[in-house]
Order: structure tokens, then C-alpha cells, then sequence
């Protein structure tokens, strides 16, 4: 290269760091909250966000049937004043138990397989850090889609791959016109 190009990289160079600092600065609070929530979510086990799976009491026997795991999680839910309007049935055949949550609030139901007796009513904290970690908690709160998730995500992103390449050229950029100076 000349030393002609110099100037050419010093310029570029300042435009990339006004955009780096301008675009990084209000990225860095997602940035932070993707981060934390991250950790969270990849402890949720270990720091109890989770509640702990349990096992069934009865040794042997023949499962409930899905409508009436759901009947009792509703059942469960109106006793105390929550929506109960199931999203899903989580069955653990290894431990007998089954798990049902809810669509507009994160409560797990346990349930035993076997005997239909509940276990255990509980919060999950992992749902809700999830929903905040990928911006599904806007949706989940709003309109029910995805919109939010979709573009929170799509411009997060591409905002990381921006700052990534201009860190990149905020780095080497300086080292190449050093080695242009010397050359000449």
C-alpha cells in the first residue's frame, strides 16, 4: 500500500469510531441484560429459578390421563385466582411427575403421573428471565406474537456483528497504518 492511503484509513478510522461509540452506547444496556440474563438462564438449575423436579410416591401404577392433569392444573389455578389457561404438559415418564404450566403466568403445577395428587405450585423464574432475554417478554405482555422478538433480536444482533467488525477495524486499522509509516 502507498502512503498515499494513509489518510484514507485515518478517515475511515474516525468515522468507524464516532459509529462504534454512538451505536455501542445505548446497545451496551441490551448488551448487559442479554449478558446477565444469560448467566441466569445457564445457572437456573443451580441458583433455583427452576423449581426442582420431584418424584412420584407411588411405586407402581397407571398414569392419569393428560385431560385430567390439565383439569387439576386449572382446578389448582382458580383456587388461587390465577388465569388457568394451560400452555403445556411437561411429562417426566422417569419420575412419574408431570408438569403443567400456563399461558399468561409463569406457574408450574407438579403433579404425581400416578395419583393426580399435587406436588408442588411453584414460580418459574427461568420463563420469565427467558422471555426478557430474548424480548418475547414485550410480546408475552402486548399483543402475543412475535413482532417484538423478531425485532429486538434482528437489531441486537446486527448491531453486535457492527460493532464486532468496527472493533475489528478499530484494531487493526492503527497497526497497518503504523507499519505504512514505517515502510515509507
Amino acid at each position: 500500500m502507498s502512503e498515499s492511503s494513509i489518510p484514507s484509513k485515518v478517515k475511515s478510522i474516525r468515522i468507524y469510531r464516532r459509529l462504534h461509540k454512538w451505536l455501542g452506547i445505548p446497545l451496551i444496556l441490551f448488551f448487559l441484560l442479554i449478558g446477565i440474563t444469560s448467566i441466569l438462564l445457564a445457572w437456573k438449575k443451580k441458583a433455583e429459578l427452576l423449581p426442582p423436579t420431584l418424584k412420584t410416591k407411588v411405586e407402581n401404577g397407571i398414569w392419569i390421563l393428560p385431560s385430567e392433569m390439565v383439569k387439576i392444573g386449572e382446578e389448582e389455578m382458580r383456587k388461587q385466582g390465577l388465569d388457568f389457561e394451560v400452555d403445556r404438559i411437561d411429562i417426566r415418564p422417569d419420575k412419574g411427575i408431570a408438569k403443567v404450566t400456563f399461558k399468561t403466568h409463569f406457574t408450574e403445577v407438579q403433579l404425581d403421573g400416578f395419583s393426580g395428587e399435587v406436588l408442588s405450585i411453584e414460580t418459574r423464574h427461568s420463563d420469565w428471565i427467558e422471555k426478557v432475554h430474548d424480548g418475547s417478554i414485550i410480546d408475552f405482555y402486548t399483543t402475543g406474537d412475535e413482532g417484538a422478538k423478531l425485532t429486538y433480536s434482528t437489531f441486537i444482533s446486527i448491531g453486535l456483528i457492527f460493532l464486532a467488525v468496527s472493533g475489528f477495524y478499530l484494531w487493526y486499522y492503527p497497526k497497518l497504518i503504523r507499519d505504512l509509516k514505517i515502510k515509507n
